[in-house]
């Protein structure tokens, strides 16, 4: 029997991303910019909607970071911040000397909660420190509740972040995530619906945001014929090379949505009958997810000594890759030391959820494995 790895999310290769690359090595194209950025640019625009700006960026924490910068954040500033997230939502914060507040989940889409989130700006005003922008996550893919989200956030004047570093191709009443904030972020890292090898976007609704963000993102090179610096700058413009792997992945974009989200009926399959684990779903059909990631939460068994825990050590027997959900920011060493607003929402979550694989890969053969696993261990 076929033993072999499997992982929670791999990518898959179209077959057209050996030529893009091609290409650009025989124009010598080996770079950072270059013609394959300023098209992969433009698919990624097209996709999303009309008088969108994408900035194609080495990672989604560099745009999360521009963003940032774009916005005037400094030392000092409160961002606040989901907590249930993966650090590179938070760390750009700390990068530009700012100071994030952390705000609990809601049950339902397991996102940013909006009564938590309009408590913690209240009493920030109230002690004088009014929140510079928010940055909100689509996490797993799940959008968050974005007309809520965003009434708080446009009734205070703060500007949105929307870190969509996991939800290429999900969208929120039929709109794109990515494009309800001020600016919103991609992550192109290999494990997202599509790759780039390493890479990540800024999304942007002006074109003096995308040249001020190149212009950051190369060193801020001032208009000279030497080399002239009068702002700060960074190193993190997409290179020719990783954006050739893109324009092959665009090709396969739907696709893979498309076979993430039946990785998730195989799963309600799998749950439907099993006590006690309780399958993510989205909210309401308003809620359209990638499926970048299926998640469950696993009810404790005392009885039978069941757990998230015990499953998943029982896929790791079974040579399955499973993981726990992400361990809140609040709960973080490193951060532990900074506010937080809420209860306890998303510290049940991550006690109780188990993230399986959901690569768009997964071919038969390993569905049939990881269906085995899952009801040998319950059974």
């Amino acid at each position: 029997m076929n033993n072999k790895r499997i992982y929670l999310s791999l990518s898959q290769q179209s077959g057209f991303e050996q030529d893009y690359v091609q290409k650009a090595l025989d124009t010598k194209w080996i770079t950072s910019g270059g013609p394959h950025v300023d098209e992969f640019e433009k698919k990624i625009e097209n996709y999303l909607a009309d008088n969108l700006f994408i900035t194609a960026l080495n990672s989604g924490t560099s745009a999360i970071h521009l963003a940032l910068i774009l916005l005037g954040i400094k030392i000092g500033d409160e961002v606040i911040c989901q907590s249930m997230t993966f650090s590179a939502s938070a760390n750009p914060i700390l990068y530009q000397g700012a100071v994030p507040v952390f705000i609990d989940s809601e049950s339902d889409t397991w996102n940013i909660c909006p009564e938590n989130l309009e408590i913690a700006i209240k009493d920030r005003i109230k002690k004088g420190k009014k929140p510079k922008a928010i940055i909100t996550v689509h996490l797993y893919g799940n959008p968050y509740k974005v007309d809520e989200v965003h009434a708080i956030a446009d009734r205070y004047e703060i500007p949105i972040i929307e870190d969509s570093a996991e939800a290429l191709g999900s969208s929120y009443k039929g709109k794109k995530c990515g494009t309800f904030g001020a600016f919103g972020i991609f992550s192109f890292n290999g494990n997202k619906i599509i790759t780039t090898s390493t890479g990540g976007a800024l999304i942007s609704n002006s074109k003096e945001f995308k040249e001020k963000a190149i212009f950051y993102a190369t060193q801020s090179r001032d208009e000279a014929i030497h080399y002239e610096h009068s702002e700060i700058g960074y190193n993190y413009r997409m290179s020719n090379i990783c954006a050739s792997v893109g324009l092959g992945q665009m090709k396969i974009l739907d696709r893979n949505v498309k076979l993430r989200r039946e990785n998730h009926n195989f799963y309600r399959d799998i749950f439907d009958s099993i006590e006690y684990v309780e399958l993510f779903e989205s909210l309401n059909k308003d809620y359209f997810s990638n499926c970048w990631m299926n998640t469950i939460l696993f009810e404790p068994n005392i009885k039978r000594n069941l757990n998230r825990e015990s499953l998943r050590l029982a896929l790791e027997i079974a040579n399955i890759e499973s993981r726990p959900l992400w361990k809140p920011m609040h709960l973080q060493p490193f951060f532990k030391k900074h506010l937080y607003y809420g209860n306890k929402i998303a510290e049940n979550l991550f006690q109780k959820g188990l993230c399986l694989p959901s690569g768009s890969n997964l071919t038969s053969e390993d569905k049939n494995r990881i269906e085995k696993a899952i009801r040998n261990f319950f059974n």
